[in-house]
């Protein structure tokens, strides 16, 4: 992509975005990404109503006044994101590539998140993990990831989430927030995640919330006739007649059993998630999402 088409993709992107934060989003995040715990702010004279567990003896003695101790909520985060980066995100039948969606939805958490004061990272990850970009906090920052994820081509094509969660799990020694933006289609010969040993570990350590995306002409397959398919991550092609009903069968249960097979693991790993696909409008999904967790 040239300079020039980029930096106006980025800038679309922004514009876009940030108003989707700012207007939307950024109070259903506060309410959704809460900081760790309660600090100690100041201490004031006792009103009608305060709770007597809050009572500063120390400052009640010498003044013969009760006074109470104000918390307030340590709100900052740090909020990773890990991009899913593989050759698999360059598909889109509808209005958008999932990598195009995925660059949306990092805008839109992470113009939130700075609106709510906190730092933003990311990791890029496909085959292995292919860059890191440690949290920071600032405008600049976030368009940098934004350009990353539109203009990123990494060494390898495939797919391996373990690598990006063992990554997570040894670089941020603090607990923090991770959206996952991938399509998770990280399975071996027999239709099972590679990925939940790692996805276990990880979601012990962080609130980690998988944020799948996908495309409706891969929940199934077309009547078209004999179709050449290449699968993009191994560069092998195959012949597919997508004209026999059973083919078609076959493949659309096999998108239920992997889709399945996620939401499983979501769940026992109390992980919260949302799917989303290239030709919806990702406002709603989003947001109930955040309500999900307030």
């Amino acid at each position: 992509m040239e300079t020039a088409d980029l930096l106006k993709k980025v800038r679309k992107i922004e514009i876009k975005t940030k108003g989707l934060s700012g207007n939307i989003f950024a109070g259903e995040y506060h309410s959704a990404f809460k900081g760790r715990g309660m600090t100690f702010s100041e201490v004031r004279e006792y009103q009608h109503g305060d709770d007597v567990r809050n009572i500063d003896w120390n400052v009640t003695a010498r003044f013969n006044v009760p006074f109470v101790k104000v918390f307030e909520e340590e709100r900052e985060l740090t909020v990773m994101l890990i991009i899913d980066a593989s050759a698999s995100q360059v598909f889109g039948t509808q209005s958008k590539f999932k990598k195009d969606l995925i660059a949306e939805l990092s805008a839109v958490l992470s113009f939130s998140a700075s609106i709510n004061n906190d730092k933003i990272g990311a990791i890029f990850f496909a085959q292995k993990v292919e860059k890191f970009i440690p949290p920071k906090k600032g405008r600049s920052h976030i368009l940098r990831i934004i350009r990353e994820i539109l203009e990123f081509t990494p060494a390898n094509q495939g797919t391996n989430l373990s690598e990006a969660l063992a990554f997570l799990t040894g670089v941020m020694k603090k607990r923090c927030t991770t959206f996952i933006l991938s399509d998770f289609m990280d399975f071996d010969e027999n239709s099972q995640p590679r990925f939940e040993q790692a996805f276990k570990i990880a979601s012990k350590k962080h609130d980690i919330v998988a944020v799948r995306v996908y495309d409706r002409r891969e929940t199934e397959l077309p009547s078209v006739g004999l179709v050449e398919m290449l699968d993009a991550e191994t560069n092998q092609t195959v012949l597919v007649n997508t004209g026999r009903k059973k083919t078609r069968r076959l493949y659309n249960q096999w998108w239920k059993n992997c889709s399945d097979t996620l939401n499983r693991i979501f769940s026992r790993y109390k992980v919260d998630s949302a799917n989303i696909a290239t030709d919806v409008d990702y406002i709603k999904p989003l947001i109930k999402l955040f309500k999900k967790r307030a």
